[in-house]
């Protein structure tokens, strides 16, 4: 057993000031991935900031009708509120096919954001990884690496992110709000993780002593269709090999809003851009979207093990864009 310390600050103000006075600091919520990585000797913090009582636990709708979601709404509490199965219900979904029911009641949402990667390499101390270690190497390169990242991965690190939630947030055009002892600031979701580059070991753009206090979720009205598929090796309680987020409404035919977000296949939940781009005003018919699937998809540098989850992904998207476009109006 490693000592650490604990202190369990009242206020937001208070927690980053904790923070900052304790070198080697984390913050703990629901604890359901820091925890598990000190008992595996992956992370060793001196100090356990607990931030699990702080006022950051309510769901909140704002006057321009956009959601504020706390840093510490449980999983399932925030996959089960109204606002969110009627009109985020891609969110919900998402939530749902993460972890197990247990796990949904302790998770939380800024827990669930910075959690690390599930590479067995980053969870094995024998193992090089510069992730846990800069400079040591990955042992995933040449190791087994099946369910590694098929997008924007580098020599240095090809693993994935395990979040299904940060996939949803990506196609929603979320964003994430931040407080240190500089201030409060709020980045969008699809800039908070990074890509591995030369510097693996830096998950997201968070500053050190930065707090997660919530998520902003834009406006939207019940009933804009929206869906989270996810394929896995095992029904329940599994990570992604491949996820797909949907956003798609469509006016008289024609593609007039459009989200897609890729989980599985790189260091964070991949923005489909230039999908997003040939769909937007396009006609919304299945070879439309199968041409813009490919497009985003063609992009893609597989490693050794791991190609099938291109066609994988592209049928889990294309399926969904399908499901959510409307039936064509018989002539």
């Amino acid at each position: 057993m490693k000592a650490f310390g604990y202190v369990r600050p009242r206020t937001v103000e208070e927690a980053a000031e904790a923070y900052a006075a304790h070198p080697g600091a984390r913050y703990l919520a629901g604890g359901t991935n820091l925890v598990d990585l000190m008992k595996l000797g992956v992370e060793s913090p001196a100090v356990l900031v607990d931030i699990g009582r702080l006022p950051l636990d309510a769901v909140e709708e704002l006057p321009d009708g956009s959601l504020r979601v706390g840093a510490t709404v449980r999983n399932s509490d925030l996959a089960a509120h109204p606002l969110v199965r009627d009109r985020y219900p891609v969110l919900s979904q998402a939530l749902l096919a993460g972890a197990s029911g247990q796990l949904r009641n302790a998770a939380t949402t800024g827990g669930n954001l910075l959690q690390r990667t599930r590479c067995p390499y980053f969870q094995d101390l024998d193992k090089p990884c510069n992730k846990r270690t800069p400079g040591s190497g990955c042992a995933a390169l040449k190791g087994v690496h099946r369910d590694h990242a098929v997008f924007g991965h580098s020599d240095r690190c090809i693993a994935t992110h395990p979040s299904d939630m940060a996939v949803a947030l990506a196609a929603l055009d979320a964003r994430v709000e931040l407080y240190g002892t500089e201030g409060s600031r709020s980045i969008p979701v699809t800039d908070f993780h990074r890509l591995p580059g030369e510097h693996p070991e830096r998950d997201t753009e968070i500053r050190p002593g930065e707090l997660i206090t919530g998520v902003l979720l834009p406006a939207a009205r019940a009933g804009v269709p929206s869906a989270y598929r996810k394929a896995r090796d095992r029904a329940s309680y599994a990570f992604a090999l491949a996820s797909v987020a949907v956003v798609l409404r469509v006016t008289d035919g024609v593609v007039d809003q459009v989200g897609l977000a890729f989980g599985g296949l790189a260091h964070r939940p991949w923005r489909a851009h230039h999908a997003e781009t040939a769909l937007l005003g396009a006609a919304a018919t299945p070879p439309a979207f199968e041409g813009a699937i490919d497009l985003e998809l063609e992009r893609a540098e597989p490693l050794r093990d791991n190609a099938f989850k291109i066609p994988l992904a592209h049928n889990l998207a294309l399926d969904t864009l399908n499901r959510l476009a409307p039936a064509p109006t018989p002539a």
